[in-house]
């Protein structure tokens, strides 16, 4: 009789949980806090791909379904959907981060991950510019100088500008500093990026900085100035 009591119990409190509707979606945005997709258009998204999230049962609702709905977003680079035990739905979602913003005849982001992002209505990224020929289908070598810049202090610092040349060779502008910098093709780029560097703390010394107008860094083993 006890056993038959606690089966009957659970499966009427299963069924009743499973029929409860769902309560109003709640978005927590982990990561970067600056937004560039905001809580209303996941908000919208949540309930255009639930047929009104708040009026359907818990035991019908689709819950990778959703998830998918939202990751098919431009924004956003993942997204976890699920329940609370108050029948609240809350999905927790990371944003794309933009490393490089294209500036052509299009504008749009390069993420992290070196992929096209659109740019935000709701936000701008402070990120380095790119110019010249870039093709939005071929960012390989865009991203690969974008993250390199990224990831390294003394050139997010200093880089505000990537400029790529029809052969896909790359000119660097600086933030301050009156020079280009040519790095030619991205062969051997940690060795050119340390004998810029180098470079750099040495004309620093001898206050030389602003006497050049390039920074040639193409060959690999030397770096070849021209005066202004």
């Amino acid at each position: 009789m006890l056993l038959v009591l606690v089966v009957f119990l659970y499966a009427f409190s299963s069924q009743r949980n499973g029929t409860r509707q769902v309560a109003d979606p709640s978005v927590n945005f982990l990561g970067d806090e600056n937004l560039y997709i905001t809580h209303e258009t996941v908000n919208k998204l949540l309930i255009q791909n639930s047929n009104e999230a708040t009026n359907v049962r818990k035991d019908i609702l689709d819950l990778n379904g959703l998830e998918s709905a939202l990751k098919s977003n431009a924004m956003i680079k993942t997204a976890e959907v699920y329940l609370t035990v108050n029948g609240e739905v809350r999905a927790d979602v990371v944003q794309r981060k933009p490393i490089a913003r294209v500036n052509t005849n299009a504008s749009y982001y390069v993420d992290d991950e070196g992929l096209f992002m659109p740019l935000s209505l709701n936000h701008s990224a402070r990120v380095p510019l790119v110019r010249g020929f870039v093709v939005k289908n071929e960012l390989e070598n865009v991203y690969k100088i974008a993250s390199k810049i990224y990831n390294d202090a003394f050139l997010k610092k200093h880089v505000v500008e990537i400029y790529q040349h029809e052969d896909q060779t790359i000119t660097l502008k600086l933030r301050v500093l009156d020079f280009q910098v040519y790095l030619g093709d991205l062969s051997h780029l940690d060795k050119k990026i340390n004998n810029l560097k180098a470079f750099y703390q040495k004309a620093k010394k001898d206050k030389a900085l602003n006497d050049y107008s390039k920074v040639n860094l193409q060959f690999e083993n030397q770096v070849v100035c021209t005066k202004k």
